[in-house]
């Protein structure tokens, strides 16, 4: 479906687009790509006055504050390397732009994106980030579950595995919103005015 209506009080949420993940190899599209059309939204939502969240994941040193649980996928050991958590240079740096930081996969669960949200009378959120099927996937379930309208930048998001982002693309976004291409979100955006 195509991007029909953006609401008044719409915000763009970025999800985990940090130094750190710029990386990992990503498909359907390059993380470079997804940075440049986030940015671009980034740029006309900041130009509308509407919100742009920025979020991003961390976890202390010695990983005591992960998600526990066991999984049956491998954990990752190690440091990562200093800065792997700050949000890349191109979308960094705007005064006005709200920053979060989570420690699980959903950019709501322990945080205080609903909060900042609600008290900008935020409506609708516009989706964008790494990775689909999990970052993306889990803010975007939980957005729903929270009552906003959801519409989803498909092309300004990516993951590691191609079947799992077409997964989400095809088959769970369009149950919890809309989804569209950067460009439509941006004409859908100046239609606003």
């Amino acid at each position: 479906m195509p991007v029909t209506v953006l609401d008044p009080t719409s915000a763009l949420v970025v999800v985990d687009l940090q130094k750190g993940l710029m990386g990992v190899p990503a498909t359907p599209h390059s993380t470079a790509d997804v940075v440049e059309r986030t940015a671009r939204l980034a740029d006309a939502f900041r130009a509308e006055g509407l919100p742009v969240v920025l979020v991003r994941v961390t976890y202390a040193a010695d990983g005591a504050d992960k998600t526990p649980g066991r999984t049956d996928a491998p954990q990752r050991g190690g440091t990562p390397p200093e800065g792997w958590d700050e949000v890349v240079d191109v979308l960094a740096g705007h005064p006005g732009d709200i920053v979060v930081t989570k420690r699980n996969w959903s950019a709501f669960y322990g945080t205080d994106l609903d909060l900042q949200l609600r008290r900008r009378g935020v409506t609708q959120v516009v989706l964008t980030g790494v990775a689909t099927s999990i970052g993306v996937e889990s803010t975007a379930r939980a957005a729903h579950e929270h009552g906003y309208h959801v519409t989803l930048a498909t092309d300004a998001m990516t993951d590691l595995d191609d079947e799992a982002h077409r997964g989400s693309v095809e088959r769970i976004f369009p149950r919890l919103g809309e989804t569209g291409s950067t460009d439509d979100v941006l004409k859908t955006l100046a239609r606003r005015g």
